[in-house]
């Protein structure tokens, strides 16, 4: 497979007819397999809603979008959600954490949904936690960490069923430099160890030098593409 996204007339509108907001414009893309590739541009020029229906969490309006070789659009909700949890991580700006679970238990969630018995989950998860340097404290609850660690257990739970395409929202938002430089390590190891396709939208030029391709949006296109 050459391509792990292939986009073609991508088009994605928000709101009721005469107050509509049109996110994506017949948008053009493609990332080739293994690849690392960011997407960067101003607020609200169509980045987050790209990657999102990249990864199966919003629908299309019109257009082609190949995930894997795949067309969502040909799955039935029971098969995509199979599929994202086989084949897709997400790393959430947001980071969204459910606070009555322990961060193992948050980080396990993946592998519980895939199939894995929950213990066999949470003990994979605990390594996890310590490849992002919190494997002391697995079992607290969200609330008891400040933002940084919960933006490190969110990207575990990404990483941790060893996704074939990882889709990461300003995975570095939260951090300071030297947690960050260290989970872009990380991403980038994943990446290269194990095939990882990674798309990444960021803001952060600081670490814009991790991908081999950066696609720059405005208005809903793709405006350009550079190397790093």
């Amino acid at each position: 497979m050459h391509h792990a996204v292939a986009c073609k007339g991508l088009t994605k509108t928000f709101g009721e007819k005469g107050n509509e907001v049109i996110a994506l414009r017949s948008l053009d893309l493609e990332i080739d397999a293994g690849e690392f590739f960011m997407l960067v541009g101003p607020s609200g020029c169509g980045k987050t809603t790209l990657i999102s229906i990249i990864a199966g969490i919003l629908s299309r309006d019109s257009g082609q979008c190949h995930v894997l070789g795949h067309d969502y659009t040909q799955m039935s909700s029971r098969e995509l959600l199979d599929f994202r949890a086989k084949n897709i991580g997400f790393i959430f700006q947001s980071f969204n954490l459910l606070p009555s679970l322990t961060i193992a238990e948050n980080v396990a969630v993946p592998l519980i949904i895939g199939g894995m018995e929950r213990h066999k989950a949470v003990e994979k998860a605990k390594e996890m936690l310590g490849e992002v340097g919190l494997g002391d404290r697995w079992k607290a609850k969200p609330n008891l960490l400040s933002g940084g660690q919960q933006q490190r257990v969110a990207i575990a739970r990404g990483l941790v069923h060893s996704p074939k395409l990882l889709v990461c929202d300003e995975p570095t938002s939260a951090l300071d430099h030297e947690t960050g430089v260290k989970i872009m390590d990380l991403m980038k190891r994943l990446n290269k160890e194990r095939g990882t396709t990674l798309v990444v939208v960021t803001h952060d030029n600081r670490i814009f030098h991790y991908a081999g391709r950066i696609a720059h949006m405005d208005d809903g296109h793709i405006t350009s593409i550079t190397t790093s």
